[in-house]
């Protein structure tokens, strides 16, 4: 089982190359921007990368039902017993609007209510992230063939005595957040967008991740996979774990904190 984790990362990380030729063709040009019930954001790029990323995932993963933002958005509910794979085609929308980068393609699938492998890919910044049994990152361009020697080990830090960084929304950080931070002894915080949180602790350039206000499970998903890969962990502010297939939540998060080692 731990080898197919890592093959399945692998696997994703080459549906999120595909997938980001359709997000960066519309980024690169004009695009419109229109709300969903919720009011949150949305462009033509997560319609169209979803698309591919679903298509896709029936190859790879035959039967293994799959939640994906925008479907659940118009109201697809697959039933979910079991396995299930999460999908956010662009994690960030509000990154992806401004144009500053920040913006990622998420895939990630659950086992026992917790990610198991996952693929984190920021096309803009030509930055790919995978967890499966081993926590790798290194750089792709959308559309290209994952190049094994490209990738790199990374681990996240262990727990320094003094001066810990945290890593919070450019967003959506908030006084809870920032009061938790200081109680954890953070002397220092970096801003950014999207999954690339989880990613920024997954590299040892962050020491925590705190995060109060609320986030939906394909927010997360991939991300957790990396950064428990890399050796870090992500739970509930009182240390409880935190789980997937939160059915009667509508799969909404409560408060979590990623942390390094």
């Amino acid at each position: 089982m731990k080898r197919e984790r890592d093959e399945l990362a692998r696997g994703f990380a080459q549906i999120c190359l595909q997938a980001a030729v359709e997000v960066m063709e519309v980024y690169e040009s004009g695009f419109a921007v229109t709300s969903k019930d919720d009011r949150s954001p949305v462009t033509e790029a997560d319609t169209r990368a979803e698309a591919v990323i679903l298509e896709a995932l029936k190859s790879t993963l035959p039967g293994v039902p799959v939640l994906a933002e925008e479907s659940f958005a118009a109201g697809v509910r697959p039933d979910i017993h079991g396995d299930f794979l999460l999908v956010d085609p662009v994690d960030g929308t509000k990154e992806f609007i401004i144009r500053n980068g920040e913006f990622t393609i998420n895939i990630a699938l659950i086992s026992g209510r917790m990610p198991v492998a996952g693929c984190v890919y920021a096309p803009a910044l030509g930055q790919i992230y995978l967890g499966g049994e081993t926590g790798l990152a290194g750089r792709a361009g959308p559309g290209s063939k994952l190049d094994t020697p490209t990738l790199s080990p990374m681990a996240a830090r262990p727990k320094p005595q003094t001066g810990r960084i945290a890593v919070m929304s450019r967003s959506h950080a908030d006084d809870q957040t920032r009061a938790f931070a200081a109680a954890e002894g953070v002397s220092k915080t970096v801003s950014a967008g999207s999954s690339l949180k989880f990613c920024l602790v997954a590299q040892g350039v962050a020491d925590l991740y705190p995060r109060f206000g609320p986030t939906m499970e394909w927010d997360t998903a991939a991300g957790h996979a990396v950064l428990s890969a890399a050796g870090g962990s992500v739970t509930c502010p009182d240390g409880t774990p935190f789980l997937y297939g939160k059915t009667d939540l509508g799969y909404l998060n409560g408060p979590f904190v990623a942390r390094g080692r």
